[in-house]
């Protein structure tokens, strides 16, 4: 047995792993990288980078259809599934190369290969010959799919985002379980690619959204290009031929079937805590395993232990997990020296989908019962000027702040949202009020003036 010790034990290199083992050695603590593959980060391997390939190729392919609006006449169009998907693949792999390289740029002693499991609250054991005591460890194992009960007895009939951007071509119908964030991503982008897609759901609304302008907006937009079976449960599903046939039940009751190529397993990433005998090293388990933490220091109950990214299930986004690995960098690195943990404030709130129009979520969630301790500005993208240009003219916006006018959060659906809702989230987390925000340059003609048509409520509201 091969005996290793070390200050920080780092257990998973992916976004969150990678930045706390590098902060924990810039802290100048002697820091050990486990990893027990594939490595690459869940974003540049099945995340945000390939999923976003696949909406850049759904969005040439609109752009095309939709060229007559412009005065442009496009006579064919084509789509060569295994083309777009060679692409895919290529400029995915061109992403997790660059993941690797760093990875391979560290020394041989600050990284090892295979399984992590604690054996007690100061050693881990890492595959079957080596054994790593530390003074602190991270745990920063990531998260992966979640396949629904009735799903599971499919085998490769059934895909999850760990699965579907290897293969070969692009099916011919798909059902999509889960209208969530990744789900609707998916399957607008395959739609727009001639894919048959059929998205099911147990709730009401798409993209996150939770404000009923914009559900109801949401839900006519993507309705218009797929079918929705919202409110809907799948009871059933079994091979049949070379496809699928699925079984739900819809929300009046009535049980339907429909066959398909594929069903898309889109309903969430549980963080992956299973095998890593977190109860040996005496750590304080919640529900399902989940260890009990300070979300602020992410250090846990019971040992000297920190979890971090999307094995602690805070916000599993990228910006999130890498902010959080270098805070638990920095606090191992600490524990270990025996000095104070850092207790930074979390950033706010900040969740992206990049469907078209694009939807995004600010700070606080929207609350019905809230009118009464909260102002909220509105605003169309149907009749915006820069909107209208484009020819992206749908969606809205919805912005709460207290009564006094300082903001609160909101939430968006339309063009250009990525940007917008970055805007907001800054003067959020700066305590901005709308009417100071209003106060600041919006260019003419801009996506942003539809941000201070929002805000010209509020302050307008405030003032009486």
């Amino acid at each position: 047995m091969r005996e290793i010790a070390c200050d920080v034990a780092v257990i998973g290199a992916g976004t969150a792993g990678i930045a706390a083992h590098a902060a924990a050695r810039r802290a100048g603590a002697r820091a050990v990288l486990v990893e027990a593959g594939p490595g690459g980060t869940t974003c540049a391997r099945v995340g945000c980078m390939p999923s976003k390939l696949l909406i850049a190729a759904g969005k040439a392919v609109q752009g095309a259809r939709e060229a007559g609006l412009f005065g442009l006449d496009v006579p064919e169009i084509r789509v060569d599934g295994r083309a777009v998907l060679h692409r895919l693949r290529s400029e995915r792999d061109r992403f997790v190369a660059l993941v690797r390289d760093g990875l391979d740029d560290l020394p041989e002693d600050a990284r090892l290969s295979g399984r992590a499991r604690f054996e007690d609250a100061g050693t881990l054991r890492v595959g079957e010959d080596t054994r790593l005591g530390f003074r602190a460890a991270i745990v920063a194992t990531g998260s992966s799919p979640a396949i629904p009960e009735p799903l599971r007895d499919l085998g490769d009939r059934v895909l999850t985002t760990d699965t579907l951007f290897e293969i070969e071509d692009l099916p011919r119908s798909l059902a999509v379980v889960g209208g969530g964030p990744v789900g609707i991503e998916i399957a607008q982008a395959m739609a727009r690619l001639g894919v048959e897609i059929d998205v099911f759901d147990a709730g009401a609304a798409l993209a996150g959204l939770s404000h009923p302008d914009l559900v109801e907006a949401a839900n006519a937009v993507f309705g218009a290009g797929m079918n929705l079976h919202l409110g809907t449960e799948i009871v059933e599903a079994a091979r049949e031929g070379e496809g699928v046939r699925v079984a739900w039940t819809a929300k009046d009751g009535e049980r339907h079937e429909g066959r398909f190529d594929r069903i898309l397993a889109a309903a969430g990433r549980p963080p992956n805590l299973s095998g890593l005998g977190l109860d040996a090293a005496g750590l304080s388990l919640g529900e399902k395993g989940m260890p009990r933490f300070d979300p602020r220091t992410l250090l846990c109950e019971g040992g000297p232990v920190l979890i971090t990214g999307d094995a602690n299930g805070i916000r599993p986004i990228l910006h999130e997990a890498a902010r959080q690995g270098r805070i638990a960098g920095e606090n191992a690195a600490a524990l270990a020296a025996g000095r104070p943990l850092a207790a930074p404030e979390p950033w706010v709130n900040l969740a992206m989908v990049f469907t078209h129009p694009q939807a995004a979520l600010v700070g606080a969630p929207y609350e019905a019962d809230a009118a009464g301790a909260r102002i909220t500005g509105a605003m169309s993208f149907c009749d915006q000027g820069r909107a209208r240009i484009e020819g992206e003219n749908s969606g809205g916006l919805r912005i709460w702040a207290d009564r006094g006018g300082r903001l609160l959060g909101g939430e968006m659906l339309g063009p250009g949202v990525e940007h917008l809702s970055q805007y907001l989230a800054l003067a959020v987390q700066q305590g901005l009020s709308a009417a100071e925000l209003r106060d600041r340059p919006f260019y003419h003609p801009t996506l942003e003036e539809g941000l201070e048509t929002a805000l010209a409520e509020i302050a307008r509201a405030v003032a009486r």
